[in-house]
């Protein structure tokens, strides 16, 4: 691929919920970082952990974004977070606005998530049902931790829940607005404090036909727990929720996870969501970033 696209700044891929770098030979951006690195950008990969708030992750990153700045000599990163990623990433921009010189949401909850608003009422506070959930979820996240070799990091599966719940994110928001819309549906202030925001998500694809990829069928049937947002959202996250600052678009015919790969059994027409990130390299060579 031709180098066009280095950027300034390095590049952080931020992973959301049950995230990792590595596990084995398998990277979780593998085919995103691969294709950035071949366009001539510096890529990498924070070790956040898989459950937790977004504070705390912020946090994480934080330190993470100081290894980076140290080892390159750079002034600065572009943050680019997907799904909870995207709220991490904000709250390091928030927090140190000099170190950070975009943020980029990618199917970002960054208003709440209808599916977590769901999850949170199934589950009755104190009892059994979210007691069993919470040691379960966070019984796999550790075992995320250990097979992906990462330094143990605090983990909180009901904590990560009601942070992207409406409500969590809502007070999130009160503390951390950077970017965001101020009307629904809308776009957010491009800048803020030096950083630039930007955001594209996509809708699941509903069709009459079995999804040929098995992700996509999950999606499809999470998609009906949405009411805020039913058919305008990508299985987790609703469309409009998912807006902050510049809007590149929102509806692309994607679910949650192919945002993040190339999803089985799509057509040729469909745009590569990989091709998406490597476009937005060159947005932010273009914004000298």
């Amino acid at each position: 691929m031709q180098r066009n696209a280095t950027t300034r700044y390095p590049i952080l891929l931020v992973h959301g919920l049950f995230g990792f770098e590595r596990i084995g030979h398998f990277e979780l951006f593998h085919d995103v970082k691969s294709a950035v690195k071949a366009a001539g950008c510096r890529v990498f990969v924070p070790h956040l952990c898989a459950t937790h708030d977004n504070e705390m992750r912020g946090e994480q990153l934080l330190s993470q974004i100081a290894c980076v700045l140290r080892g390159t000599g750079a002034r600065k990163v572009n943050l680019i977070g997907h799904s909870q990623g995207a709220l991490a990433a904000r709250y390091a921009a928030a927090l140190a606005p000099d170190l950070v010189a975009s943020v980029t949401s990618v199917s970002g909850p960054n208003h709440g998530s209808e599916l977590a608003d769901f999850l949170r009422k199934a589950l009755v506070p104190g009892k059994l049902p979210e007691v069993v959930a919470q040691n379960v979820a966070t019984q796999f996240a550790d075992l995320l931790c250990l097979l992906s070799g990462s330094v143990a990091l605090p983990q909180n599966a009901l904590a990560a829940l009601n942070a992207l719940t409406t409500v969590g994110v809502g007070q999130f928001n009160d503390k951390f607005p950077q970017g965001l819309p101020q009307t629904w549906g809308g776009h957010g202030a491009e800048q803020v404090n030096g950083v630039r925001y930007y955001s594209w998500s996509g809708v699941v694809p509903q069709s009459t036909q079995p999804a040929l990829d098995p992700v996509q069928g999950i999606c499809r049937v999470l998609s009906q727990y949405f009411t805020t947002e039913p058919q305008q959202n990508d299985g987790f996250v609703g469309r409009f929720s998912a807006h902050l600052g510049h809007v590149i678009r929102s509806d692309y015919p994607m679910d949650h996870l192919a945002s993040l790969r190339k999803t089985a059994g799509t057509k040729i027409s469909s745009p590569d969501p990989i091709e998406l990130y490597v476009e937005h390299a060159r947005r932010l060579r273009a914004a000298d970033l």
